[in-house]
């Protein structure tokens, strides 16, 4: 039986094929795709190196097929986020909304499948920890999408963990440089885990409606910011330690510059107080996080 709320979502119709793919393009968040594949390379030419030869890496097939290994696990991923989230979603961003308008349930179900088996595919072409690897990223999507994203805290680090797996799985393949590999991974997963609070501060209207118990709903807001704080206090040390451990004094005035960045951030959060404000903090989190992987250029010149 269909859900009342979504009854409305019936197919349009006299879809074009053009209309289809379009609605698919924007369900698998293509922007955010892209970026992981930038990301990827980037790390291998300016992190693992070496520099002097950057452009054979465009010509190695491990990088190619792990980044595409990523890329499509990261779309079926958004698929199925989007599959189990319709609900909530109608409320929190309706105009977003695309399985049930553009694709039909059973066809969206089908492409996460597909991408997540040939993700693992190409993964096990590289190599078995690779495999490991995009198995376990696919297994948690499945799950925080239909579990653990409605739980407290349990579905932020998910999510903050498989954003640094894509910069783990480079660690994993290749020893040169792994140090600084899993710092700017570790980096990643402290961004995405203060993003992901505040965004399911922006999203807490349509969540406590359909029953998430995210931080928010179970603290309320100002707890929920005095955590951040803490979270926060926490990080910023933490990347001023890891810099003069790797005896890197150009990450240290990375770091410096990212710090004034988040200082920000937290100074914006102590008066944020509406959706459309915490909406600003999320991109705000964004722009720290695209800074960060763009200083790998930096580095190591």
């Amino acid at each position: 039986m269909i859900d009342p709320l979504i009854s409305h979502l019936s197919l349009k119709k006299r879809l074009t094929i053009k209309d289809v793919a379009l609605g698919f393009v924007r369900l698998i968040r293509w922007p955010n795709l892209l970026i992981i594949a930038v990301t990827q390379y980037m790390a291998r030419i300016f992190l693992i190196g070496p520099t002097h030869d950057w452009r054979s890496v465009f010509s190695e097939p491990a990088i190619f097929f792990i980044t595409l290994s990523t890329v499509l696990i990261a779309a079926a991923g958004y698929i199925i986020n989007d599959y189990f989230d319709i609900k909530i979603d109608l409320i929190n961003k309706p105009e977003r909304v695309i399985i049930g308008r553009y694709l039909k349930r059973r066809v969206a179900m089908g492409s996460h499948q597909v991408l997540s088996v040939m993700g693992c595919l190409l993964g096990l072409w590289v190599g078995k920890w690779i495999f490991v690897i995009s198995v376990l990223s696919v297994t948690l999507l499945w799950f925080y999408a239909s579990y653990f994203k409605k739980r407290p805290f349990i579905g932020n680090l998910i999510v903050s963990l498989l954003t640094a797996l894509s910069l783990l799985i480079l660690a994993v393949y290749y020893p040169q440089n792994r140090n600084l590999v899993l710092l700017y991974a570790l980096f990643a997963f402290g961004i995405t885990l203060i993003r992901e609070i505040i965004k399911d501060m922006e999203d807490v209207r349509g969540d406590v409606s359909h029953g998430c118990r995210t931080l928010p709903i179970v603290w309320g807001i100002a707890r929920t910011k005095l955590f951040l704080y803490a979270l926060i206090g926490l990080f910023i040390p933490f990347l001023f330690v890891a810099a003069h451990w790797l005896n890197n004094p150009k990450l240290g005035w990375m770091f410096v510059g990212l710090a004034i960045l988040i200082s920000w951030l937290v100074y914006r959060l102590v008066y944020a107080d509406t959706k459309r404000e915490f909406g600003a903090l999320s991109s705000l989190c964004k722009i720290i996080t695209l800074v960060g992987m763009v200083s790998m250029v930096w580095i190591v010149f």
